[in-house]
């Protein structure tokens, strides 16, 4: 199957999940008990129940369910997901405004620990039982240990008290420029703990992945022909084996693309960084339901993308994949 069939074929698919993910979100939120008007009036101090209906009649909250998906349904085919309850402004807006602060701390995160966790791993299988071999199993075994959140806190406190170098919260500085480069270098130095923080945990699994299929590529036997022609070391390490050890390394930075939102939301309720994930831990405290249903959709939509572009740099990383 050509490249083009393919992405049409995986696109014609993705519509479908997107359509299954964006009911089923919203039949599971709405399923739950409670609902946003009453979050409102807990956190208003009371509100007489004449008022409370007449919010769920604003919200559109007081009719049957079937009605308020199918409603739901029409807007997002048309682009518009909806109000938020709680910050009064439409969502895409909301999304759309907190979408570089996570793209940065997220991009950052992933491409720091696949290049170094890959390369520590690459490094070590070359000495099994060497030192380094040994740090990066010691430092892969903390980074699957330690949760995100106990490493953040764990960070701000000793830069917070211990050694004063970097800021623990926010995005800006107060007194900070946020334009030209005077602001993106304060963005840059805000920006250092929480990728630090997020990116450990991934690290770890590239260091250990790649590690081992690189000890069991080494031992192929393609290795050991390449080896025989007299090629050196340097050629069979890099040339050779690095490009069939990549493959799940690949198949796992794809997936991580979509699900580090998760850990985003830890990372950024410990650091106050202004992305999705903060904007998700407050739609749920508040039950904003369009506004985490326009973030479940958006999460939805990058995991399905993220898959279609592993696959294709999969088949790009070996030629002998073929796609039928």
């Amino acid at each position: 199957m050509r490249i083009g069939r393919l992405i049409l074929y995986r696109l014609a698919q993705a519509v479908g999940m997107v359509l299954a993910v964006v009911i089923l979100n919203f039949l599971l939120i709405h399923g739950a008990p409670g609902d946003p008007v009453s979050t409102i009036a807990g956190a208003s101090g009371g509100m007489t129940p004449e008022l409370m209906a007449q919010l769920r009649t604003q919200y559109g909250l007081d009719k049957p369910l079937s009605v308020q998906l199918g409603v739901y349904l029409w807007q997002v085919l048309h682009g518009d997901l909806g109000y938020s309850y709680y910050f009064n402004l439409p969502v895409a807006h909301l999304i759309a405004e907190r979408i570089p602060a996570t793209l940065l701390l997220v991009v950052s995160s992933i491409l720091c620990a696949f290049a170094v966790g890959t390369a520590l791993g690459v490094l070590s299988s070359r000495k099994p039982n060497g030192l380094l071999s040994q740090f990066v199993t010691v430092v892969s075994m903390f980074g699957f240990a330690a949760p995100v959140f106990w490493t953040g806190i764990m960070l701000v406190i000793l830069f917070a008290s211990v050694f004063p170098i970097l800021p623990v919260a926010g995005m800006h500085g107060i007194t900070s420029s946020r334009h030209g480069l005077e602001g993106a270098l304060d963005v840059l130095h805000h920006l250092v703990l929480p990728a630090v923080s997020l990116s450990l945990i991934y690290l770890a699994q590239y260091s250990r992945l790649s590690r081992s299929s690189m000890l069991d590529v080494l031992g192929s036997d393609f290795i050991r022909t390449a080896r025989a022609k007299g090629l050196s070391e340097r050629v069979v390490l890099y040339k050779h084996a690095l490009r069939n050890a990549l493959l799940p390394v690949i198949t796992v930075l794809g997936l991580q693309f979509g699900n580090v939102l998760s850990g985003a939301i830890l990372v950024e309720t410990v650091f106050n960084w202004p992305g999705l994930g903060r904007l998700s831990f407050d739609s749920v405290l508040r039950r904003d339901y369009p506004t985490l249903l326009g973030l479940l959709l958006i999460s939805s939509i990058v995991v399905i993308v993220m898959n279609l572009v592993t696959d294709l740099c999969y088949r790009l990383a070996d030629p002998r994949i073929k796609t039928s």
